[in-house]
């Protein structure tokens, strides 16, 4: 069954906590659940170490879990370390009964880095490749088989998996059964992939999904002025699915038919100040129900 949850980045950015910065953790989830989602992810201002009160929080507003960000940094730090801290992540995760963990590699990323554009990424070496592919092959099993919960890697703009041929070279080089595919539309666009044609190459390995749009006329802004994916989330390059550029119709049309069971995830970080968060996850959310509905 397919359910739609939000990720509290409309409300409050990790990357950019001043975005948001007077936005409550209440308020955030609150208006989550007027908007009408059943679950979410988890943002900065949750109240990750007092799990009692978080737990609390979400219960009176009927929302649940569904998947929080790891920063792997496989490519930098011990592997013994990286397994350490993913376990705490995986018992939080297990204790809000979530399935799946996304995340992706920031050993060598630079899409926190303000000062560097996106197209100055550099590519990353045999040696980084094999260790994020045995480290996410050992961390998947790990978490399948104590927990029960699915790893799903996030390609994103600015890691070492962003192109249509590092995403291939990660499948092929993980097991289906440790390592899925946390589909990104919006990043495989920002990428300049075709999501739709993303989607059908990789159904088979996605077990997460976010769904956000882009606006034209931001990512044309982006590239051409050489912006850091930062600058370029402030500029407004995502939305919410159905208010951008994107064919999220066709996309929403494959996931219905691919026999897709798990969350879909509005996360479109955009500047609060800019994009009233409630209404834009209204906005969206409205937009996911009447076109899977329809699907």
């Amino acid at each position: 069954m397919i359910q739609f949850g939000i990720a509290p980045i409309g409300w409050t950015n990790d990357d950019m906590p001043e975005l948001g910065g007077d936005i409550s953790f209440e308020q955030c989830v609150s208006e989550m659940a007027l908007a009408g989602y059943a679950g979410c992810e988890v943002g900065n201002k949750f109240p990750v170490h007092n799990l009692p009160l978080l737990k609390y929080h979400l219960k009176i507003r009927n929302l649940r879990i569904c998947n929080q960000w790891f920063s792997f940094e496989l490519t930098k730090k011990p592997f013994n370390k990286i397994k350490n801290d993913f376990e705490k992540h995986l018992q939080f995760l297990h204790f809000f009964g979530a399935k799946v963990s996304g995340g992706a590699e920031c050993g060598n990323t630079i899409h926190g880095n303000p000062n560097i554009p996106i197209n100055e990424r550099k590519p990353s070496s045999a040696e980084e490749w094999n260790l994020l592919t045995k480290g996410l092959n050992e961390l998947g099993r790990f978490s399948i088989e104590e927990y029960g919960i699915k790893l799903s890697y996030h390609h994103h703009i600015g890691t070492m998996v962003e192109s249509d041929e590092e995403v291939e070279r990660l499948m092929n080089q993980t097991h289906p059964d440790y390592v899925g595919l946390n589909y990104d539309c919006g990043h495989f666009a920002l990428a300049n992939v075709n999501p739709v044609e993303a989607f059908k190459k990789y159904h088979n390995r996605v077990n997460h999904i976010h769904l956000k749009d882009i606006r034209a006329a931001k990512k044309e802004l982006t590239e051409k002025e050489g912006l850091s994916f930062l600058d370029a989330v402030r500029k407004g390059v995502f939305t919410v699915p159905g208010d951008g550029n994107l064919p999220i119709d066709s996309i929403i049309n494959l996931i219905s038919k691919s026999g897709y069971d798990g969350w879909v995830v509005v996360e479109a970080e955009q500047d609060p100040a800019l994009a009233n968060p409630l209404e834009y996850a209204i906005k969206g959310y409205k937009y996911l129900k009447k076109h899977f509905n329809q699907a």
